[in-house]
């Protein structure tokens, strides 16, 4: 894999260049409502409804968060140039984590969207996802980004093998941050970031069985706590086995 951090920003700044190509003149449906009291102004309902205006930071967030769009898919599109430039810079507020932008992804339904429309959205995960993956200092941390990745795509395994893929050493300290973030909730057997549906007990096992084969190669020698390790460990047990376990981080002496 191409690793070389002139590229993999190049593919990036592309991928942003093709949303706004792909998505200029986009606007809301004409007969798009929101609710004045609680979403925003009539004025600001109508920016929506012509193409291309760069909108206020707040406007653009109360739009990609709200739930009830008549046409989410025909507003996402409209802002999506936008949003995906404001989400690469960090700009865009995570009060409730990346993966509640990635849910705005989803009720879009932008992978039915026509073929030119959705590979760009596509390109544009993937990109970013590589370039975070390589960055020290990424604007969106790599775990939050995954969680938006998951939420927008519905899968974990395109996200899961591409860091599989990336050897390098910045993106093992990003695994070595994420597994530590994420330890406490999947030894609970829980996702470690909000899903509402059916599939957060496959994506957690999912997640989960990948950390174990994974990561205690891609950990080793680095400077990580102690039982980080045996936290990974403990995750390919099950019943009294885990928790019986030296390790098992609520065993009391």
């Amino acid at each position: 894999m191409d690793l070389d951090d002139t590229r993999v920003r190049l593919r990036l700044d592309r991928a942003l260049d093709r949303l706004d190509v792909t998505f200029r003149g986009m606007t809301a449906r004409g007969h798009e409502t929101q609710c004045d009291c609680h979403w925003g102004s009539r004025e600001e309902l109508a920016q929506l409804k012509v193409p291309d205006v760069v909108l206020a930071p707040d406007l653009l967030r109360r739009t990609w968060n709200a739930p009830d769009w008549d046409d989410h898919g025909a507003v996402l599109r409209r802002i999506l140039p936008q949003l995906a430039r404001a989400l690469v810079d960090g700009s865009v507020e995570r009060r409730f984590g990346m993966a509640e932008v990635g849910r705005s992804f989803a009720r879009g339904h932008w992978r039915q969207w026509p073929a030119d429309q959705s590979s760009a959205v596509w390109e544009f995960l993937h990109a970013w996802w590589a370039h975070t993956l390589t960055e020290p200092r990424p604007a969106v941390p790599a775990h939050d980004l995954l969680a938006l990745c998951a939420a927008a795509s519905g899968v974990l395994g395109p996200w899961l093998d591409a860091w599989e893929a990336v050897e390098h050493r910045v993106a093992d300290r990003h695994l070595a941050a994420a597994a530590a973030r994420w330890e406490y909730d999947l030894l609970d057997d829980r996702l470690p970031w909000a899903a509402w549906d059916d599939d957060s007990d496959d994506l957690h096992s999912e997640l989960a069985a990948w950390l174990v084969r994974h990561a205690p190669a891609r950990l080793r020698g680095q400077d990580v706590p102690e039982e980080l390790p045996h936290r990974i460990r403990l995750l390919g047990l099950t019943g009294p086995a885990r928790w019986e376990d030296p390790h098992w981080p609520d065993r009391r002496c």
